[in-house]
Parts: structure tokens; sequence; C-alpha cells
């Protein structure tokens, strides 16, 4: 097992440990806290069916051109892992589990299945990943469907670029509260991220930094 999938395993089984042990009413809270989120995510998903779903197929990772699907290890947030966790049943959560133990094969994201992405509601990452040549030839055709997509994108940033408070941060301090860590918060981990959030005012210097 590669150090991605062991990363990857480790912030799961903590994520999906937790979520175990939380009350009714606290897993209604975490739900209320990635709803907007969500609904986000529809519409990014409907977008790229009107647009992209004709262009985007299978056949990208099959012959290996695709930029994503064709690498070992995508980034991952921990949030990415504890939405999708939120998304998913008890089953579903094994069997991504059970993807990740899969034989290493540095040719593919470990993610990836007979049938596609294992996960439930894939990472930010993927969901807003648009090769150039499908971007230049969809968008040469309709300039409005560009202006929208810039629109989704900047939305997406609000979602995990710390230079404000943002639902990523806070998943990641929601669940440091309750003694997880992983390298996979990278929003108080990653020192540009956090050099974000020190020049956003959202850290208070100790004295004498």
């Amino acid at each position: 097992m590669s150090d991605y999938q062991n990363e990857q395993r480790h912030a799961l089984t903590q994520i999906k440990n937790h979520l175990k042990q939380m009350a009714p009413d606290e897993l209604d809270k975490l739900h209320g806290f990635i709803a907007t989120y969500i609904d986000f995510r529809r519409e990014v998903d409907r977008f790229l069916d009107l647009h992209f779903a004709v262009h985007c197929t299978q056949s990208c990772y099959q012959s290996r051109i695709s930029a994503c699907c064709s690498k070992d290890g995508i980034i991952t947030f921990w949030a990415d892992l504890v939405i999708n966790a939120c998304r998913s049943t008890p089953a579903q959560v094994d069997r991504l589990l059970q993807t990740i133990d899969s034989p290493y094969q540095p040719h593919k994201c470990i993610y990836l299945g007979p049938s596609g992405c294992c996960w439930e509601l894939r990472p930010l990452v993927c969901a807003m990943f648009l090769c150039d040549a499908v971007q230049e030839k969809v968008f040469a055709a309709n300039p409005t469907a560009k202006k929208q997509w810039c629109r989704l994108k900047a939305r997406a940033k609000g979602f995990r670029w710390p230079d404000r408070p943002v639902l990523f941060d806070h998943l990641e301090h929601l669940f440091m509260a309750a003694g997880c860590r992983s390298t996979l918060m990278l929003l108080n981990t990653s020192p540009g991220l956090l050099r974000i959030k020190r020049q956003a005012g959202l850290i208070v210097p100790n004295i004498g930094d």
C-alpha cells in the first residue's frame, strides 16, 4: 500500500468512527452545515451534464489522457471525505475503504473502479476540473456557458479558500475538536493556506510572534 493510500485510509477511518459516535442532533447540525454546499454541487452537476457530458466520457481515462484519473492520487481535503461520508451509507463508506485497499496501480486514481469513480460525491477538485481542450471546444461555441462556469468557480472558492470563514475550515475544526488529526486537514496544516488565514485575520498571532 502506498503512502497516499495509507493517508486516505487513516483519514476516512477516523471520519467513519467519529460519525458513528455523534448524537443524532449533532449529525443534524453537521448535515445543516453542508446543505448549501450540497445545493451548489447539484448546480455544478446540472451545468456539467448540460454542457460537457457528451464530451467527457470514460474514454478519456481509457486513453490515459485524463489529467486526474490517470494519476494514482488526487488532492483530497478532509472536508471532501467528511461530506462524502455524510452523503453515503455505512456500506458505501466501507466499499470506499475497500477501494483504497485495492492493489496499488500508479497509472490510475485509487478511487477509480470498473464503473467509474467510487465516491458518492466527488472531491471538489474533481468536480471543478475540465481539461483545456474541452473548455475551448464548448466555450468557443457558447460564451454564456463560459460566464456561468466562471461564476461557479468563484463560488467553489468560497467553500475552501480561507481568506474568510469557509465551510472546509469549519469542518476541519469540528473534527479536530473531537481529537481527529490528519495531513488532509490542509487548511490547518498547509503553510500557504495558514498564511492566507493569518493575513485575513482568521488566526490570532501568539504574543511574541
